[in-house]
């Protein structure tokens, strides 16, 4: 069963490819969002076994951590200098929405028990930084396994029905209400390449013999920094006493593919691009899989409205905020990707934009989210339960 379920999910994105060039209204639809359907079709259907969901939380860890470094290595940091003031600035914008939302929401469901700080504080964490923000509020504020649960789990749900939203009328709705972005002075790596192909979701460039070492290069640079990553995470695990962080992961992974990509014959590696955005269709695919209905059934509905309020008014007053400071659209929905969904899932926004260029600035700010969520959820939650 395992093994199928493995081969499932790396075939399976080759197969939604094919069909976009055979079927128009694939084509519409897009190879990623595609993907995501089937993988909630997947996990809402139970047709995904209990037993088989180790096997597809495994498969999305995997190919994340891959995919990461891959995307990484072509990209040039010259693009980043053009952005990085309104990627802050809208990072900025972000926190401060989600923040100023969960205080709202504090004092319209406060009670005794100090539930509404407890989901004030997470939120704030986790909408700015990420689930392992939010491992680490739940020990610091000493939160209940109830609500830490409820909330982890309803956290996936929303989570997919905010980037089915981002990643379908979220591109047109909100390069509507922004201002468009810059054009780009500096041609990207695929479009310098003859290797490449114009059209972004051909990938029968990865099954040509003639580019099997350049594939095996990448391939090797990627184990190299996945390796190097896991030892740091290792290494800060032993000197803070913690169990190992898959943020201080993520953060090395980040880092190690901007360095990498410095050099020239790195930036050369036109086709890893490609391969980690394959890998990013995998990881697609099992991560929304994991969405359960019977979880759904359990959820407590004062966490529920909680959530949906802080993600989707949050969105719309971040959007707000950043039509105000002239932030344009792709990098409002790029950070706004990193600061709710975490940095893994820059890529797939980027990917939907058709604009590889906004993943660096998308990463780097969803990489500052992680190291402040736990400071302000904490913060947070420790004034909230003053009050």
């Amino acid at each position: 069963m395992q093994i199928f379920l493995v081969v499932f999910f790396l075939l399976m994105p080759a197969l939604v490819i094919y069909l976009s060039h055979q079927l128009s209204w694939v084509q519409r639809i897009g190879v990623i969002v595609t993907c995501y359907l089937l993988g909630m079709t997947l996990g809402l259907s139970g047709l995904l076994p209990a037993q088989g969901r180790p096997t597809a939380q495994l498969v999305s860890e995997v190919t994340i951590v891959f995919a990461l470094p891959l995307l990484l290595f072509s990209l040039d940091m010259r693009q980043w200098t053009r952005v990085a003031g309104r990627a802050l600035l809208s990072l900025l914008c972000a926190v401060s929405a989600v923040t100023c939302l969960a205080t709202a929401l504090f004092f319209l469901f406060r009670d005794d028990s100090g539930m509404a700080a407890n989901l004030a504080a997470m939120s704030v964490g986790v909408y700015s930084g990420g689930t392992p923000n939010l491992a680490a509020i739940k020990a610091g504020l000493d939160i209940p396994n109830a609500q830490y649960l409820a909330f982890h789990s309803l956290d996936a749900v929303v989570g997919s029905l905010y980037f089915l939203f981002m990643l379908t009328l979220g591109v047109p709705l909100f390069r509507a209400l922004l201002p468009k972005r810059e054009p780009r002075t500096t041609s990207s790596p695929k479009q310098d390449s003859d290797i490449d192909q114009p059209d972004e979701d051909d990938y029968r460039p990865l099954l040509d013999k003639r580019n099997f070492g350049q594939l095996a290069a990448a391939l090797v640079l990627a184990l190299v920094a996945v390796g190097l990553a896991l030892g740091a995470s290792q290494v800060m695990a032993l000197v803070t006493g913690a169990e190992a962080s898959s943020a201080v992961v993520i953060v090395c992974l980040t880092t190690l593919g901007i360095l990498f990509s410095l050099h020239p014959r790195v930036r050369a590696l036109v086709l890893s691009y490609r391969l980690g955005m394959y890998l990013i269709y995998v990881f697609c695919l099992a991560v929304s899989s994991l969405v359960s209905l019977g979880e759904l059934l359990q959820l407590d509905a004062t966490v529920a409205i909680f959530l949906l309020v802080v993600v989707f008014a949050g969105l719309a007053l971040h959007c707000l905020l950043c039509r105000l400071a002239g932030v344009d659209g792709d990098t409002f929905m790029v950070t706004s990707v990193a600061a709710v969904g975490s940095p893994p899932f820059v890529p797939l926004m980027a990917r939907a934009l058709n604009n590889p260029a906004a993943i660096l600035p998308g990463m780097t700010t969803g990489v500052i989210g992680y190291a402040l969520g736990s400071y302000l959820g904490i913060s947070l939650g420790l004034y909230l339960r003053s009050l």
